[in-house]
C-alpha cells in the first residue's frame, strides 16, 4: 500500500470516531402526503454498508436495501433503479451499463458487461446516408440509435449471481419513489429544459416531462405512475418481459415507428430492431482487468468498455514517476500526457472483441506502458493526434502507425458505488448515452430509450487507420465507463469509484486514483478537485478550477493548450476504513451534488 492511501486510512480512522454524518433514512410521506427527499451531504461515515450516488432518493433507495439485510448487489439494484427515476435523462431500463463485483468471502472481482448491441440487421453503414455521415443532432433523436437494452438483463444476471433478494423486492423502493413522486431539483429543470425542443417532436415524452406543456418547477413533485407500473410488471414477470415478452414488443414498435407529433414536421428515422435481437441479447460475466499501481491492485471493466484497459495503459505509464513529490504542475503534466498516449492507443485498437481483435493483455501490459512513457517529456508536449503504438510488438518511443483523432462521445450516464457490512463492493455505471437518451418514451412505460449507437464511429476517424468501432451486426458500441474497485496485497477493498461523462469518465478515473494514491487527497477531496481532461486532442478541457490559473499558465509555458469546460464527470466512491466502518463520497457541488450515506453512522 502506498505512503499515501496509509496516510489517507490513518487520518480518516480518526475522523470516523468523532464524526457523524450522512444518516440515512427511506423517503417518507410529508405533509399532505408530499415525498420528503433526505438531505443530501458528499460524505458519510459509519458501519453496516454505504451507498454513494448522485441523488438522496436513490442513494437512500439502496440503503433501504442494506437495512433490510440484502447485500451490495441487492443495494446497487435498488439504486440504479431508483435513479431510473430521478435520473431518468441519465439512466433506466432503455439503457444499458457496465458492473463490476467484489466478492469478500473469494476475495475476487467479477464484471458484468450489459452494453447494448446494434440490431443483427446493422452494417458498417448504419448511420451514413446518401454516401455521407448522418449529422450527429439527426442520429440522435431517432430510433436508428437505440440499441437492444441491457440493463434489465444486467440486474437480473448480478442478482442471480451474488445477490440475496428477488428482483421485485430490490425494485420495491424505485416503484415507490415512481409513484409517490420525487422532489424536482435545479438540475432535473435544467436537463429537462435543454432537452425542451427535442422531447416535445414525441407526444408521450413531453407528456411526461413537460406536463402541461411546461418545464417542472422546482421544488415541485413530479411523479410517474408509467414507470411504477412497468417495474411492478418487471418484478412479477420478470426481466423476460423485456427480451422477448409484451413490453419487449412494445419497445421495438416504438424504435421502428418512433411516435412522432406529425404536428412537428420532425423526421425521426426508424429503427431496425427486432424482437429476435432482444431474445437474443445476453450480459456477459467476464473477467475484469487488471494491472499493478504502487503495489495496489487495481480492478476495471475490459472490453466491451475501453474503460479499463485505457485506465490501466495510463496509470502503467504513470506507474514510474514519483508524482506524491512532483510539484501540481509536473503532476498535471505527467497525467495530461499519459492520457493523451492511452486514449491514441484506445482509438486503434478498442472495440467489441467479438468482432475486433483487440490486445487487451498488450495494453495492459507494463512492458507496453514503458515503452510509450518514454515519449513524455518534462518540458515539451505531445502533439495530437498522437499516433498509436503496436501493443504486441513493443518498441521504446515509437508508433505503429498512423494518428487518428478521438470521436464524439456524450458527456452522460450515472454512476454509483456500494459496500455492505460483509465487506462485498459494487461500481457501477449505467447510462442511457447522450442527456434525454433518444428523446423517445415508450408509450405509458415512463422510461426513455437510449441513443447508444452513436457511440460508434459513423465512419473511420481517419480512412487510413482501422477503427475497432464502426457498427456491425449484434455489436456493441465502444464505451469509456470505467467503473473501477482497488484492492490492497491481501486483496481487501481500499477504494471503489466511477463516474458518468462520456469519454471524459476515463480522464475522471484516473486522476481522482491518482488525487488519492499519489496525493494523498481524502476520498471527497479527490472527487472534489478540479478536472483536467485530454483524450488525444490538440486541446486540454479543463474545469474553471484550472482554467486561467497560475497552474495552467505554467502548463501553457511548456507547450499545453488549453479550452474551458464547465463540468467534468460526477464522480462517486467509497473507502473501506478499519474496524469495519466504511466512508462514502460524492460529489460536492457537480451536479448538484451528490448523495453519500451509510447504514449506521459514525457516533
Amino acid at each position: 500500500m502506498s505512503r499515501s492511501v496509509a496516510r489517507n486510512l490513518a487520518v480518516l480512522a480518526v475522523s470516523a470516531a468523532v464524526v457523524s454524518v450522512g444518516a440515512a433514512a427511506p423517503p417518507s410521506a410529508g405533509a399532505k402526503g408530499a415525498p420528503v427527499t433526505p438531505d443530501k451531504v458528499p460524505v458519510a461515515v459509519g458501519y453496516g454498508g454505504a451507498v454513494a450516488s448522485v441523488d438522496a432518493d436513490a442513494s437512500a433507495a439502496g440503503i433501504e436495501v442494506l437495512k433490510k439485510g440484502g447485500n451490495a448487489v441487492d443495494a446497487a439494484v435498488a439504486t440504479a433503479a431508483a435513479l431510473g427515476v430521478t435520473e431518468p435523462y441519465s439512466s433506466g431500463i432503455g439503457g444499458g451499463g457496465y458492473f463490476v463485483y467484489y466478492d469478500a468471502k473469494s476475495r475476487t472481482v467479477h464484471t458484468i458487461d450489459g452494453r447494448e448491441t446494434a440490431p443483427s440487421t446493422a452494417d458498417s453503414n448504419l448511420f451514413v446516408e446518401n454516401g455521407k455521415p448522418l449529422a450527429f443532432a439527426d442520429a440522435v433523436t431517432s430510433g436508428l440509435s437505440v440499441g437492444t437494452p441491457g440493463t434489465p438483463a444486467t440486474w437480473q444476471t448480478a442478482l442471480d449471481s451474488w445477490g440475496s433478494k428477488r428482483l421485485t423486492s430490490v425494485l420495491a423502493p424505485a416503484e415507490r419513489i415512481a409513484r409517490d413522486g420525487f422532489t424536482v431539483d435545479a438540475t432535473f429543470r435544467s436537463q429537462t429544459e435543454s432537452n425542451q425542443a427535442r422531447f416535445k417532436n414525441f407526444p408521450d415524452t413531453a407528456r411526461l416531462f413537460l406536463p402541461g406543456g411546461s418545464l417542472p418547477v422546482v421544488g415541485s413533485t413530479f411523479k410517474n405512475p408509467d414507470l411504477a407500473r412497468t417495474y411492478e410488471e418487471l418484478g412479477r414477470k420478470g426481466v423476460d418481459a423485456v427480451y422477448g415478452g409484451r413490453l419487449g414488443r412494445e419497445i421495438v414498435d416504438t424504435v421502428n415507428k418512433p411516435p412522432v407529433d406529425p404536428a412537428s414536421g420532425y423526421n425521426a428515422r426508424p429503427g431496425r430492431l427486432a424482437l429476435k435481437d432482444l431474445e437474443a441479447y445476453e450480459a456477459k460475466r467476464q473477467a475484469p482487468t487488471k494491472v499493478s499501481y504502487r503495489g495496489l491492485k487495481v480492478y476495471s471493466i475490459a472490453p466491451s468498455s475501453s474503460g479499463g484497459t485505457t485506465v490501466g495503459e495510463a496509470l502503467n505509464i504513470l506507474e514510474r514517476s514519483d508524482l506524491s513529490k512532483a510539484s501540481d504542475v509536473q503532476y498535471l503534466h505527467r497525467y495530461i500526457e499519459a492520457s493523451r498516449i492511452a486514449f491514441a492507443d484506445r482509438g486503434r485498437w478498442v472495440g467489441d472483441p467479438a468482432f475486433e481483435d483487440v490486445p487487451t493483455r498488450g495494453l495492459l501490459s507494463q512492458k507496453y506502458a514503458d515503452s510509450r512513457a518514454c515519449l513524455i517529456k518534462d518540458d515539451a508536449v505531445l502533439a495530437s493526434p498522437l499516433a498509436p503504438g503496436d501493443p504486441d510488438h513493443p518498441a521504446a518511443c515509437s508508433a505503429a502507425g498512423k494518428a487518428a483523432p478521438t470521436t464524439y462521445e456524450g458527456e452522460n450516464t450515472t454512476h454509483l458505488t456500494v459496500a455492505d457490512k460483509w465487506g462485498n463492493v459494487v461500481s457501477y455505471t449505467l447510462t442511457i448515452e447522450q442527456t434525454g437518451g433518444s428523446g423517445i418514451t415508450v408509450p405509458h412505460r415512463g422510461f426513455i430509450l437510449n441513443n447508444e449507437l452513436t457511440d460508434f464511429s459513423f465512419t473511420p476517424a481517419n480512412p487510413a487507420v482501422h477503427d475497432p468501432n464502426l457498427p456491425g451486426p449484434g455489436k456493441r458500441p465502444r464505451s469509456s465507463i470505467s467503473p473501477t474497485i482497488v484492492l490492497d496485497k491481501h486483496d481487501r477493498p481500499v477504494v471503489a469509484l466511477g463516474s458518468p461523462g462520456g469519454a471524459t469518465i476515463i480522464t475522471t478515473v484516473l486522476q481522482t486514483l491518482t488525487e488519492f494514491v499519489d496525493r494523498g487527497m481524502p476520498l471527497v477531496d479527490a472527487i472534489a478537485a478540479p478536472r483536467a481532461s485530454q483524450r488525444n486532442a490538440a486541446q486540454t478541457e479543463l474545469e474553471p478550477g484550472l482554467y486561467d490559473t497560475a497552474t495552467s499558465a505554467r502548463l501553457a509555458a511548456i507547450g499545453h493548450s488549453f479550452k474551458l469546460n464547465p463540468e467534468i464527470g460526477a464522480a462517486t466512491g467509497v473507502q473501506r476504513l478499519p474496524n469495519g466502518q466504511w466512508l462514502a463520497a460524492a460529489e460536492k457541488v457537480r451536479r448538484g451534488g451528490g448523495s453519500a450515506m451509510v447504514v449506521r453512522p459514525a457516533s
